[in-house]
């Protein structure tokens, strides 16, 4: 495979604008245009230990946090997965099927890229625009993971419009789960714990990037380009099933609904 030397310097900081936007900003800018119950004002955070330093006491109540929350655990579990798994087929091999398969140059590519944005701003304000649905976490999951799928297909198409449509469809319906997830954090994680929440997410989320980009080169001598498409794009569906299984979801979004005003105890 030819060295791309330009792909590590421009695409990976590209990227990561563009996943740090995708996540943050719809999720906090558009997420709050999203119309919910009022929330709490934020308790007092009670005293803790201090005999351990602050760094790791905060990092010890985020993960325990984490981890006694089946749907915040497996929604960064999904993440961590699907970010081992599409970043660097997107990042890395998605300008050899330009080039390989569709004869096309650098200029393709990046309308590729910036047609895979304008469905990613489409679907954050789509999503802002109307009332959290009932079965949030439900939408939240299908939505990743629905909108993964048509990525199986990249490393077969050879049309322009194809490959266009099914990144259009991968940005927005990313955009409409990152929107539900910034609403969440907001709803539903403690107010003394939302940073310390959001800065593990944060974390998780771009924890397997550089492997993942590391890792499709090698993958790709050995494997053809179209393989490890349809398995990226395969899997994020599959893992999307059973987060919403193990960490019973459809339960879980009917037990704390979003349109209910959190109740307000007096002492």
């Amino acid at each position: 495979m030819p060295s791309r030397p330009w792909l590590p310097a421009i695409w990976w900081h590209s990227w990561s604008l563009i996943s740090s936007a995708a996540r943050r900003c719809p999720a906090s800018a558009l997420a709050g245009l999203v119309p919910t119950a009022p929330r709490t004002a934020a308790p007092t955070k009670p005293a803790g230990n201090t005999n351990s330093p602050p760094f790791f006491q905060d990092l010890r109540e985020g993960v325990s946090y984490t981890v006694r929350t089946p749907w915040l655990l497996w929604t960064l579990l999904w993440a961590c997965i699907s970010v081992l798994f599409l970043i660097g087929p997107i990042e890395v091999l998605l300008p050899f099927v330009v080039r390989d398969q569709m004869g096309r140059d650098s200029s393709t590519f990046g309308f590729l890229l910036a047609v895979m944005g304008v469905g990613a701003a489409l679907g954050s304000l789509l999503t802002a625009s109307f009332r959290l649905p009932r079965r949030y976490l439900t939408v939240m999951m299908v939505a990743w993971g629905a909108g993964s799928l048509p990525l199986a297909a990249v490393g077969v198409f050879t049309n322009f419009w194809a490959i266009a449509a099914a990144l259009f469809i991968f940005g927005a319906t990313g955009s409409v789960g990152m929107v539900i997830w910034g609403t969440l954090l907001q709803r539903r994680v403690p107010p003394h714990l939302l940073g310390r929440i959001s800065s593990l997410d944060f974390f998780v989320s771009l924890a397997l990037m550089p492997v993942s980009m590391a890792l499709a080169g090698p993958v790709a001598e050995v494997l053809p380009i179209w393989l490890i498409f349809l398995v990226a794009g395969c899997v994020c569906p599959i893992v999307a099933v059973i987060a919403l299984v193990i960490a019973k979801m459809p339960a879980d979004e009917l037990a704390h609904p979003l349109d209910t005003p959190p109740r307000v105890t007096t002492g």
